[in-house]
């Protein structure tokens, strides 16, 4: 990938919005009892740089027909972009605790629902269905003429699915330049290291064989993620060229030493002990630049 100039205090102020955002998931997922906080906290970089800088979005105006898409494929980490809304003024953790899966008032779910909450795009929890709902997405913005981005936030677990193949392929015939894909590539899925259930490697290769522009990066570096997300020209929807795929190399349970590289953190919750340690080692691991 080429270089690109990041501004580094935009960089700076991005990570300890990050910091604050591992805090902040940490107490909720507390609360709420229950969360997958290995992969909520492998992508909490990618999705800080996304809405608090590179999204043309709103959360308090959802609906915006001008707006970027995001399609939270891996739903199971859902929590991670309630946070991050509840941060931008959408809802308070509160509000998000008293309505998260309840029976008569429940709007947050352990999956995204977009029937209960407008930010969200698409309704996710089979895995493998995010990113061809993303391909219809770009595809209608083409034939529509919107300038919009869609991106996708995909699990390396997940692209075992076979209809994920069957998008990226068609991602890359249509040459859907406003559609952008990124692995939150972890390397551990629920059941153990991703390459021993479903080796889905050389990913890059691969994707570049169906026709896609490939980036490959640190996940939780937030200068490198802020250096590709810069690099994304804008939508175009009269333009055909390659859609991209960002593969981003996380560490599931980023920052909390304890959770780090640990499939048994792909889900449960989180005992008080455990969050009072958590919370330090996140302080603790806080980039200094």
């Amino acid at each position: 990938m080429r270089e690109y100039l990041v501004d580094l205090e935009m960089v700076k102020q991005l990570e300890d919005k990050a910091t604050q955002i591992r805090k902040d998931l940490l107490n909720f997922i507390y609360r709420i009892g229950m969360g997958h906080l290995g992969g909520e906290l492998s992508v909490v970089e990618v999705a800080v740089a996304l809405y608090y800088k590179y999204l043309n979005y709103d959360v308090n105006n959802p609906e915006d027909p001008k707006r970027d898409r995001v399609v939270l494929s891996k739903a199971h980490c859902s929590e991670t972009l309630y946070t991050i809304f509840s941060d931008l003024g959408a809802y308070s953790q509160d509000y998000m605790v008293e309505h998260f899966e309840c029976l008569e008032k429940s709007k947050f779910g352990m999956h995204c629902n977009r029937l209960y909450l407008p930010q969200i795009e698409a309704s996710a929890g089979s895995l493998g269905h995010g990113l061809p709902i993303a391909l219809g997405m770009a595809l209608g913005a083409r034939k529509r003429k919107e300038n919009h981005m869609v991106y996708v936030i995909v699990g390396d677990g997940e692209l075992c699915e076979g209809s994920n193949w069957e998008a990226i392929m068609a991602g890359g015939h249509y040459e859907l330049g406003n559609l952008v894909c990124i692995v939150d590539k972890n390397q551990l899925s629920m059941t153990g290291n991703t390459k021993d259930v479903m080796n889905i490697d050389p990913l890059g290769k691969k994707f570049e064989a169906f026709n896609w522009r490939v980036m490959e990066i640190n996940g939780n570096n937030m200068y490198e993620v802020c250096e590709a997300l810069q690099a994304i020209p804008p939508a175009e929807p009269e333009y055909l060229r390659k859609p991209i795929a960002i593969i981003a190399n996380t560490v599931k349970g980023k920052g909390v030493d304890f959770m780090e590289g640990e499939s048994k953190w792909h889900g449960g919750g989180i005992a008080k002990a455990e969050l009072d340690e958590a919370l330090k080692m996140v302080e603790r691991n806080r980039r200094v630049r």
